[in-house]
């Protein structure tokens, strides 16, 4: 098999969010009669149930009405949105950043991330990532063809951390690793970096001289007041470091494509000439909707997150009914991770079944980890009443292939 060929034979998209109903037919060992509701689709957000930021649409007009200037905008992006942009992400995050060298707008995070990746990543260098984390980071690491090493997140037994392997980490990086990649709050099980870990982990980057790319998507939607620390914002930071945010998930303009990435001069030169063999730019109309973010209606970040803390802690108290299961509770971003019994299917073909009997999409957690056989990940960002009732139904499922 050429090299080709190999890369993308990898590059599995079954269980991509929207890719569900492509999957191949298997025979599926159907138990019992199928429970009716409304389809819900787990693998991503509802921007129905939770609508965009109010007035992206008109500022989208706005910039579509300015024409060529805002169509045709430098690789990196528009200079005045670079400069709005960088000033709103400098306050949040705690720290400068310079809108000429460190800053880049990016078709989405997941553009950022393909675009971080491509240029700091080689044939054979090492990069740490956790486990579990998004599914994406060890499919592009991968594809440029570096080596993984993964680091377990011991998240179960934790309740204060996250539950990182430092000392596992600390020898990833004796051993050559160059890149630790990671996001926070963590994607699948929506656990926080401690202070204590964040700071911990630039301690030793830095002594290691080991680039840092953390992905911040969701750090503006934290729940129950938890501490959240900014890595770029520490003075014991590494040198060479990037950041990842944008607009898609909290805020629900994941349909503009709209991402930002964030550090060092060097490497966001590097991700603009590739950029520029990409896609050119983020799209040019969508990047004026960028002015909206962080700049919303008083009190609507607020409301956001609360709507979103009620329906966690629904869902994690109906996982938790059932014996067997196990669930930590998310600390930021919309995202649980339960942990079920042993069933005698496997969380692939479970992931299949409840499609096929219920209509609910769900993510089997072998997508963020091979080891996370009895595992799925939900996105809880839906309808309150759907969710709960769809939720229900799965576990129900789940009761009809417990092990005996």
């Amino acid at each position: 098999m050429d090299i080709l060929t190999e890369k993308f034979k990898r590059l599995g998209i079954d269980n991509a969010p929207g890719q569900e109903s492509r999957q191949a037919h298997t025979e599926l060992d159907l138990r019992g009669e199928p429970l009716p509701g409304p389809a819900v689709n787990f693998s991503h957000g509802d921007v129905g149930a939770h609508e965009p930021i109010p007035g992206s649409l008109d500022t989208f007009i706005e910039g579509y009405k300015k024409g060529g200037c805002v169509a045709y905008t430098e690789y990196r992006g528009g200079d005045e949105i670079r400069k709005d942009v960088a000033a709103k992400l400098a306050a949040f995050t705690g720290a400068p950043i310079d809108p000429e060298t460190e800053l880049i707008l990016t078709p989405g995070t997941q553009g950022a991330l393909f675009l971080a990746l491509g240029c700091l990543v080689g044939r054979g260098d090492k990069v740490a990532i956790v486990e579990p984390d998004y599914f994406d980071n060890r499919k592009l690491v991968e594809f440029f063809e570096g080596e993984l090493v993964p680091v377990k997140l011991d998240y179960l037994s934790q309740d204060k951390n996250a539950g990182v392997n430092l000392a596992a980490l600390e020898e990833s990086f004796k051993q050559g690793v160059k890149l630790f990649l990671y996001s926070n709050p963590n994607n699948p099980t929506g656990v926080i970096f401690s202070e204590e870990e964040t700071r911990e982990i630039a301690r030793l980057a830095k002594k290691y001289n080991v680039i840092l790319l953390v992905d911040q998507l969701y750090s503006r939607q934290i729940f129950d007041n938890h501490p959240y620390t900014h890595l770029r914002a520490l003075p014991e930071r590494p040198d060479n470091m990037l950041t990842i945010m944008g607009p898609s998930k909290t805020e629900s303009l994941s349909g503009f494509r709209l991402g930002t990435a964030f550090g060092t001069s060097w490497i966001i030169e590097r991700m603009e000439k590739l950029q520029a063999i990409v896609t050119l730019r983020a799209p040019g109309y969508c990047q004026y909707v960028f002015k909206r973010w962080f700049e919303e209606p008083e009190g609507w970040l607020k409301d956001r997150i609360a709507t979103h803390q009620a329906i966690r802690d629904d869902l994690i108290a109906l996982v938790r009914s059932h014996e067997g299961c196990s669930v930590r509770k998310t600390e930021g971003g919309s995202y649980i991770f339960p942990t079920l019994p042993p069933m005698d299917v496997s969380i692939s073909d479970f992931a299949k079944i409840v499609r096929k009997l219920t209509g609910v999409t769900i993510t089997p957690g072998t997508e963020f980890g091979p080891q996370f056989t009895h595992s799925f990940r939900v996105n809880f960002s839906q309808d309150p009443k759907n969710t709960h009732d769809a939720i229900d139904r799965v576990l129900q499922i789940m009761e009809r292939y417990r092990s005996k």
